[in-house]
């Protein structure tokens, strides 16, 4: 299935769009395929299997944690958003 990916900036650069395509029957398929086309894109949000804790994936706006995680099944035309969240700001 094709799919459109958004990605954050952190993700941009490995990618170097905003959105690219990828194919999948499943988001853990989607996956594999992106690291295909972007080596090092798992490694940024994945260890040992599983998503990163503080990585959000949404499916047409939809928190995968809430679906079938990594096995949430994609169709044609679906958009999957993937955030990893970003920490800082001020100690005072």
């Amino acid at each position: 299935m094709a799919v459109d990916v958004k990605v954050t900036s952190v993700l941009q650069k490995i990618t170097g769009a905003k959105m690219v395509r990828g194919e999948g029957g499943t988001v853990a398929e989607l996956l594999v395929d992106l690291d295909g086309k972007y080596p090092g894109f798992k490694n940024q949000i994945m260890q040992e299997g599983s998503l990163h804790r503080f990585v959000n994936i949404y499916l047409n706006d939809e928190d995968i944690r809430y679906l079938s995680q990594l096995n949430t099944p994609l169709k044609d035309g679906d958009t999957i958003s993937i955030l990893p969240a970003l920490a800082g700001g001020c100690s005072e």
